[in-house]
């Protein structure tokens, strides 16, 4: 049973409670979604060439009149001839001379109404139910006021896509940042100059602290009241070790794990979200076989062996030391995350075959992610005084139900009004709820 009390943040220092009252005078909020959380489109050019007769002819079904299909989600990818196009078109190559990512050869795609939440509500559209990301999030921010288009906005993005460290490019993650910046400007500006509230949910947090960490803190000053961040892997997933060994269906029924390896191993974002040897440490085994044991630090080796040697390079010279950079950013964070959940520990291969489903240990976090990477940040800026932060953990909240469960969204409604409140500003202490 999860007993929370929603009513009241607790401020450790002075020992006071206090209530959160609601305001009509809202900061602008922006939503920024974690990996798959928003649809994008796909349009094959003359340069594409299709790996099967169903691949040319057949899907997709559906294309607007310019050739532009959603690509994400299309609930197609459940037949396995048509998973085969999806692993193939969603693919992305490393190229060692542009020491940069691409799309594969023959596809182009885009991310649609940016700066609205409308592609953050639904994958699919036409499949509500089964397909809700945001939407119940969105009802609840309704609830308090906002709207979309005037104190609300979305910034969905090309998932796949990451960040690199510094001196190395990363021409679509870094467009994402500068769009994202300018959208939280343009935000401010049409709201009477407030600063903006970032609410994001898994990788989007990720984004959200190298966008504040790569501008001036004069900057975060004017434009940014308060980050929140849910379900934040900072640290990276043990689960993202099964990804990439083995393949990851991420919850979608019928799918065969081994048939979208290849295009989730190259993914830029998905190395982005492997253990990070600060957090996890160097010694600990997360991935076992009778021959060998990998922990974070063995990770170019874990790559080797599972077949991916070409993974190594753009690993260790590009998000090898992003992981490493946790950097306070000196803006007031509140992490909201869920615990109690058992979440992927360590992984047993017991004949060494990675195209087989390993044994699972199980530890605490989100189902997702692990509570080491969930609370990173909280260790990491432990001796920070100048950085306020608080955490709130909901016991029995998975990763995705963070979104949608009654008591989360309360919880996160009330942070929002707390932040909104005159009452709340100034906090700049660490607590937990």
């Amino acid at each position: 049973m999860k007993v929370i009390d929603i009513s009241m943040i607790i401020v450790s220092t002075a020992m006071m409670l206090y209530t959160c009252q609601s305001t009509a005078n809202l900061h602008p909020l922006i939503l920024v979604p974690g990996a798959g959380g928003n649809q994008f489109e796909a349009r094959l050019t003359k340069e594409y060439k299709p790996t099967s007769l169903v691949c040319n002819r057949w899907y997709p079904l559906k294309k607007d009149f310019e050739g532009w299909f959603r690509i994400w989600f299309d609930p197609s990818v459940l037949l396995a001839p048509f998973t085969k196009c999806f692993n193939q078109r969603m693919k992305l190559y490393y190229d060692t001379d542009l020491d940069d990512y691409y799309n594969a050869p023959g596809v182009q795609t885009r991310v649609r109404h940016f700066g609205s939440t409308t592609s953050l509500l639904y994958l699919d559209p036409n499949l509500k139910k089964i397909t809700e990301y945001m939407a119940p999030l969105v009802n609840a921010l309704q609830q308090l006021g906002y709207r979309d288009g005037r104190n609300l906005f979305g910034a969905p993005y090309d998932f796949r896509y990451g960040l690199a460290a510094e001196g190395h490019p990363s021409h679509v993650g870094t467009k994402f940042l500068m769009d994202l910046k300018q959208v939280i400007e343009t935000a401010s500006n049409s709201n009477a100059g407030k600063p903006v509230i970032l609410l994001s949910h898994s990788l989007g947090g990720l984004f959200i602290l190298q966008l504040l960490n790569r501008n001036p803190e004069s900057w975060s000053q004017k434009y940014i009241k308060h980050f929140i961040a849910l379900s934040a892997p900072w640290g990276g997933t043990v689960e993202q070790m099964v990804t990439f060994a083995s393949g990851n269906t991420l919850g979608v029924p019928l799918v065969n794990p081994l048939l979208v390896r290849e295009e989730q191993r190259s993914s830029e974002s998905n190395m982005w979200i492997l253990p990070s040897p600060k957090v996890f440490g160097t010694t600990r085994p997360l991935v076992i076989t009778p021959n060998a044991a990998y922990s974070a630090h063995d990770i170019p080796k874990f790559f080797k062996d599972i077949g991916f040697s070409q993974g190594v390079l753009p690993y260790t010279s590009r998000i090898l030391p992003l992981l490493e950079n946790l950097t306070a950013p000196q803006v007031p964070v509140t992490c909201i995350i869920g615990s109690g959940v058992k979440t992927p520990e360590t992984l047993f291969y017991g004949d060494g075959d990675f195209d087989k489903r390993p044994e699972i240990v199980y530890g605490d976090g989100d189902g997702t992610v692990n509570m080491l990477s969930l609370l990173a940040i909280e260790s990491n800026w432990a001796n920070n005084s100048h950085q306020p932060l608080k955490v709130t953990k909901l016991q029995g909240v998975s990763h995705s139900d963070i979104l949608k469960d009654d008591i989360a969204l309360e919880k996160i409604v009330e942070e929002i009004s707390c932040i909104n409140s005159a009452n709340a500003t100034g906090i700049s202490l660490v607590s937990k709820a």
